[in-house]
């Protein structure tokens, strides 16, 4: 059992591998799609991030590995030189006001559409089962379709992409990597078995099922070393057809086995209501597999100031990730210690607002002190 005295709470400071936090309030990857063209950062998206400098982590919005990892019109990627560049703005800005950052990496799989991949090719997945729902596409929306089940040597190819990917964060001058094993995306469809029916050494038993994230995780960690490398996992996780026959026992085995890597910390994300209303899904997730993590966890999950430092104080996590409360208060930190209100998030904003608006419902939060936006 973990314990933590009741004097840690979320202003507490704390190592994270070789970096120091000031805070234990990380800022939660949140999809914004807002880059520009070619999935390269702009300006806007420097100016965001450093509003958001005083998290103790900040945690960039998922970004594509490669051009084939793509799933929605406007993300970010670190793949291409201009990308790297782009992304340099955003880290030096961070820096020099003070921060910590961490960049997102991802592959969509099937979460995609060939109308958003080079040449019109189908998306790529362990198996060749669509999921269900509809995708932005530049012809508007559409369905998913049913993907293309990657082959041995093609799985090869992704995690050489991750490598890649990681080697260019580290020339972007990103502090560490979170690998977005969460949400139904390529590294979460391999291990949960409602969308990965292999038969080969990549599917089957959750030794071969894990296999794929844990391949990803070495390739990663052999560029940053293990220290500076998270993940996150959403073993509740509903939306996009996620399913697994067993949970528990999936999550279990995977996080066990990333106890050998030495990782900064790993990401757990507690299910939201639409997962509770859909079927019965494990919960609570972070006290779950607690016991079984010797690192660093981060809980994520509609936490409150006074329901952050509760999971701190029970041993159950030794961070806490926010993604709302800190879309809508880039001054987050500072709100949670004078105990004032905060701003709400605006949820018609929070998608890409074009390129000749990115600022509205981005950056235009009001500071403490700021006139009301």
């Amino acid at each position: 059992m973990f314990f933590v005295s009741t004097d840690t709470n979320l202003f507490s400071p704390i190592q994270l591998g070789p970096i120091t936090l000031p805070n234990r309030i990380v800022m939660a990857p949140m999809t914004r799609l807002r880059a520009g063209d070619g999935g390269v950062p702009i300006p806007a998206n420097a100016t965001y991030y450093s509003q958001r400098a005083s998290a103790g982590l900040i945690i960039t919005e998922c970004t594509m590995i490669s051009r084939q990892s793509q799933g929605y019109m406007n993300c970010p990627g670190i793949y291409s030189p201009d990308q790297v560049e782009g992304w340099r703005l955003v880290t030096d800005t961070v820096h020099k006001q003070g921060g910590r950052i961490f960049l997102q990496l991802w592959h969509c799989g099937r979460i995609s559409h060939p109308s958003l991949q080079e040449e019109g090719k189908l998306p790529v997945a362990p198996s060749a089962i669509p999921a269900e729902g509809q995708l932005h596409t530049p012809n508007g929306k559409e369905s998913m379709v049913a993907p293309h089940a990657l082959e041995i040597h093609e799985i090869q190819g992704v995690i050489e992409d991750f490598r890649k990917a990681a080697e260019n964060a580290l020339a972007a001058g990103f502090d560490g990597v979170e690998l977005h094993g969460a949400f139904g995306y390529l590294i979460d469809q391999f291990l949960q078995d409602g969308s990965n029916h292999r038969t080969d050494e990549y599917g089957g038993s959750v030794e071969n099922r894990a296999r794929f994230l844990l391949e990803v995780v070495e390739a990663v960690a052999s560029v940053w070393g293990g220290n500076r490398v998270g993940i996150k996992l959403s073993p509740s996780n509903t939306y996009y057809s996620m399913v697994d026959s067993n949970p528990k026992a999936t999550f279990g085995y995977t996080i066990d086995a990333l106890n050998r890597f030495g990782l900064a910390y790993i990401h757990l994300m507690e299910p939201e209501a639409k997962d509770l209303a859909t079927r019965d899904v494990l919960c609570p997730v972070a006290p779950t597999f607690r016991p079984i993590y010797q690192g660093t966890l981060i809980a994520n999950g509609g936490f409150t100031k006074e329901s952050g430092n509760a999971i701190l104080a029970e041993g159950n996590a030794d961070l806490v990730s926010f993604g709302k409360p800190f879309l809508a208060n880039p001054d987050l930190p500072k709100r949670f210690e004078l105990d004032v209100p905060l701003n709400s998030p605006n949820p018609k904003t929070f998608y890409g607002q074009g390129s000749h608006q990115p600022e509205v419902g981005y950056t235009d939060y009001p500071f403490l002190g700021d006139r009301a936006a």
